[in-house]
């Protein structure tokens, strides 16, 4: 069996590193948050446009949850506490959860 060059070597590494997990970001339907409230959410914190967002919301009001968008761990983490944050603020039980893609 033939010995890998260095090259090879660290070309397999960097391929192993580069296939970064993804998770989705889903915001889950409650009888108690506004539709307005979510559209915010969406356009503030996951940067949607208002009609993008307004799909979105129909979606997670019509199905029960919907995709807000796909991050690394550490940013999909920081989007659910922003979440959290704001609902908590503004009174609403709105929650946020994460699943790999």
């Amino acid at each position: 069996m033939a010995q890998k060059t260095d090259n090879e070597v660290a070309f397999e590494s960097l391929e192993e590193t580069s296939e970064v997990k993804r998770y989705k970001v889903v915001l889950l339907n409650d009888d108690f948050t506004s539709m307005d409230f979510v559209v915010e959410i969406l356009m503030e914190l996951f940067g949607h446009p208002l009609d993008r967002a307004i799909n979105i919301m129909l979606n997670i009001h019509r199905e029960g949850r919907g995709i807000c968008g796909v991050f690394t761990y550490e940013i999909a983490e920081t989007k659910i506490a922003q979440v959290r944050q704001r609902a908590l603020e503004n009174e609403y039980p709105l929650k946020a959860i994460m699943e790999e893609e």
